[in-house]
């Protein structure tokens, strides 16, 4: 029997608290229309003081599930995804855990920065395919507006709090997640990173002082490696399922920059309305980008089962991948498959009861139909 990796649930969940670019512009030296011209973004989500990156992702995920009509207690792991982990230890997935109730799940974090997401969805669906679990849960979820110097202009105007989830459930009806491409670059670490707080520089005075635990960034070197990237695992994800760029319905990509999105575009050689893009109200949100994105797009009514849909980021690490899927619903609206009778099934039945009536024989003396 072949195992199938479905997507039947999707949540998403988002800060309700607004900085636009104007807000930021009292902040630091900027303007609505320098932010724009660069990025995309016009405005991002800042958590509450009582938000964190495990009250977002337990959020997300409990709609998710809600979604594919399954309790938490069916759940058999769940993997989050963050840059902005609650603590170092325990995982944030084991708080997610604990929030929603899932008492016989597995969890653990993943840390792959904002390819995150992608690596946890194809881990999650390894699993089901070789049959160790049935019904994962996959989250990317951040509280990154913690971890950004509010002076410093090239950061703070990119990152934005959020958290998104996908319900992964065993199938054996074709589709699901049918490819995936994950790749890194380790020479590169140093060009977007956070240093500061492992145990490489544990926290000091001295890190404090000099800002080490805030992002940092080499914008122009990180644009190049994603406009070179991200046309590159689209290609690669799509041969690899055996499929063409025609067939493919939608690409959601991480949402980190208007420009490197359309560089992309062009590199594929697709229209802009093949995107799935939502960065201008939301920023980056890291690993929650993509998850965030597919929710709209399926409320937009711009996914729909049987879809082919491509998820395709870059990040810190660096890392960047792709994956492939056919969009697929809750397992619960789609019809059930008879499976046809088989002749040697029915010889098979008929010789297991055959069996049972000679055993009984043995222990009764005599069949208990006789009279």
């Amino acid at each position: 029997m072949t195992r199938y990796a479905h997507i039947t649930g999707w949540g998403a969940a988002v800060p309700e608290k607004i900085l636009t670019n104007d807000d930021l512009a009292q902040i630091v030296e900027t303007s609505d229309e320098w932010i724009r011209s660069r990025t995309g973004i016009r405005e991002r989500r800042i958590a509450a003081p009582e938000e964190s990156t495990a009250t977002l992702a337990s959020e997300a995920a409990l709609k998710a599930l809600e979604v594919a009509s399954i309790s938490p207690s069916q759940v058999d792991l769940i993997i989050v995804a963050s840059s902005s982990p609650e603590y170092l230890f325990p995982a944030t997935a084991c708080l997610v855990q604990d929030h929603i109730g899932a008492d016989k799940a597995g969890a653990f974090d993943l840390s792959a920065a904002c390819t995150g997401f992608i690596y946890a969805l194809n881990m999650a669906a390894s699993q089901i395919r070789t049959g160790a679990i049935d019904t994962a849960v996959v989250i990317g979820a951040e509280t990154l507006s913690r971890l950004v110097n509010w002076e410093d202009r090239n950061t703070c105007i990119l990152f934005g709090d959020g958290a998104g989830a996908f319900v992964l459930q065993a199938c054996e009806e074709p589709g699901g997640v049918m490819s995936a491409v994950m790749r890194s670059d380790g020479s590169g670490a140093k060009l977007l990173m956070l240093p500061a707080g492992g145990s490489r520089y544990p926290a000091t005075t001295e890190t404090v002082r000099k800002g080490m635990h805030y992002i940092q960034m080499s914008g122009r070197e990180v644009f190049r490696f994603a406009t070179r990237v991200m046309a590159q695992a689209t290609r690669e994800v799509v041969e690899k399922a055996g499929l063409t760029l025609e067939d493919v319905n939608l690409i959601v990509p991480h949402q980190a920059n208007q420009r490197i999105i359309d560089a992309a575009a062009r590199g594929l050689k697709l229209p802009a309305d093949r995107f799935m893009v939502n960065l201008e109200r939301y920023g980056n949100t890291s690993t929650a980008s993509i998850p965030i994105a597919a929710v709209e797009a399926v409320e937009k009514g711009r996914l729909r089962p049987g879809d082919h849909v491509v998820f395709v980021g870059f990040g810190g690490g660096l890392t960047w991948g792709a994956l492939l899927a056919q969009w697929s619903g809750p397992l619960a609206e789609r019809p059930a498959r008879r499976v046809p009778e088989i002749p040697r099934l029915h010889r098979a039945r008929g010789l297991m009861r055959r069996a049972r009536r000679f055993v009984e024989g043995l222990i009764w003396g005599r069949y208990p139909d006789e009279k």
